[in-house]
């Protein structure tokens, strides 16, 4: 992993921009490969896999629970020998940092050993609940129980206990609003289930595509979902295969270029002008963030698609929106950064879930906003964000950008930088939760922009 200073600044790019960079494979894509390949009978071979903090507390955990897990990072590949729905170990410790998908998926997971399991993270993953998830798993029969008290109407966190005896199945409720990824841990270990699991939901469903990613992948390793719309789910017992297909071959599973990663690419354009090329990703996309693309037409960029590359042009003239992000909470920070430059306010709503994520992203993107000068109000649920830059008269502040830790807050205002002088990254290693060589790739923009 690159080593990087504890601050590290900016500088703007002077030129249009025009270069062409690949960003990592799918985080969210990786980890429920890694899932449902320990799930599946034999070897999987994951290609294009994430490295990075996230993906390896998930496949260090799966080697702690007794999995065969082959890591070759210098070829971006995963081996996974999958046990049919068994795990190894009777008894483990598991510490997944603050990769809050591994907490979930794992939870779920655990339920279809036999022994005693605990799982663990880091301080900010105490504070990440869980207690939505727990609560479905129990009412199917299983045993998790936190290992802090939920004072004062505290929600449960992690750590948590689960004694296991198998994954009975039956029906369940779970709410769908505070994160999609409860209801992608109940489905994805319900094929291992003794009986049917019925899911029904009790709210709206937030990240809606991220379901739909997950029944991608279910069904790409042979397993249909019933469904009813984003209300209702049965499964039945089944077990993985993995299906041979025109992409994907016996054995080898391919992963798609990282959708939340490549949306700082698509957006530096729009800030700087030129246009830039993502290579490895396509529109017809299974991970919903590649809807941001949408975002951008709408604020007065230009997208192209050619052999399975994305090219987004910016231009002069960046229009406000008011656009409902729900579906894609992590690119709004990324659209955060655009917003300043456009020409009229833009209206964030719909990531009221984005406050219990790595850190609370929208008090903490107001917050470093306002530290660069711009104007900004807070929303339960969002942001109006207001133009900083017009007609090259700015109002923007030099600042360093506090990130809390969060890897989205670094990529994010590291955009601003591009076109601001003045703007320092504190703590920009955080990046390595899921892209480790960011600032590397960034550096493309300038050196590629100025050939």
């Amino acid at each position: 992993m690159p080593t990087l200073p504890p601050s590290l600044r900016i500088p703007p790019i002077h030129h249009p921009l025009n270069a062409t960079v690949r960003v990592p494979g799918s985080k969210s894509l990786t980890n429920r490969a890694l899932l449902i390949a320990a799930l599946a009978n034999g070897t999987t071979h994951l290609t294009n896999a994430l490295f990075s903090d996230d993906s390896r507390y998930f496949a260090k955990a799966l080697q702690t629970l007794g999995f065969d897990v082959q890591l070759d990072e210098a070829n971006f590949s995963m081996t996974v020998t999958g046990l049919g729905g068994k795990i190894p170990a009777k008894k483990a410790e598991l510490f997944i940092g603050n990769a809050g998908t591994a907490a979930r998926f794992l939870s779920a997971f655990l339920t279809l050993g036999n022994g005693e399991y605990i799982l663990d993270g880091e301080p900010r993953m105490r504070e990440r609940p869980i207690g939505d998830l727990v609560e479905a798993l129990a009412q199917l029969g299983c045993d998790i129980q936190p290992m802090q008290k939920a004072e004062g109407g505290r929600q449960i966190c992690p750590p948590v206990k689960i004694t296991a005896s198998g994954l009975k199945g039956g029906r369940t409720t779970i709410a769908g609003d505070i994160s999609s990824q409860f209801l992608s841990a109940l489905l994805m270990v319900a094929p291992y289930a003794q009986t049917p699991v019925e899911v029904k939901l009790t709210t709206d469903l937030n990240s809606k595509p991220y379901v739909d990613m997950t029944l991608s992948i279910m069904q790409d390793f042979g397993v249909e979902v019933e469904r009813r719309g984003y209300d209702f789910f049965r499964v039945p017992p089944a077990s993985y295969e993995l299906q041979v297909t025109q992409s994907v071959t016996r054995n080898s599973y391919p992963l798609e270029s990282d959708a939340s990663a490549a949306s700082y690419f698509f957006a530096a354009p729009a800030i700087c002008g030129g246009t830039v090329k993502v290579e490895n990703i396509s529109r017809k996309s299974v991970q919903g963030d590649i809807a941001f693309l949408d975002v951008l037409q709408q604020m007065g960029c230009t997208v192209q698609e050619t052999d399975n590359c994305l090219l987004v042009t910016g231009h002069s003239l960046l229009h406000g929106v008011d656009v409902d992000m729900r579906d894609i909470p992590d690119t709004a920070q990324t659209l955060a950064a655009v917003a300043p430059f456009a020409s009229s306010p833009t209206r964030i709503r719909g990531i009221a879930s984005a406050r219990v994520k790595e850190t609370d992203r929208v008090h903490a993107t107001c917050a470093e906003l306002a530290r660069l000068g711009v104007q900004v109000e807070e929303h339960a649920d969002g942001m109006t964000i207001h133009p900083t830059f017009n007609l090259q008269l700015s109002t923007f502040k030099p600042a360093t950008i506090q990130t809390y830790n969060d890897h989205r807050m670094a990529m994010a205002f590291s955009l601003i930088g591009l076109r601001v002088d003045g703007v320092t990254i504190e703590n920009p290693s955080c990046v390595s939760k899921t892209f480790p060589n960011y600032f590397e790739v960034l550096e493309k923009l300038r050196t590629q922009g100025n050939k």
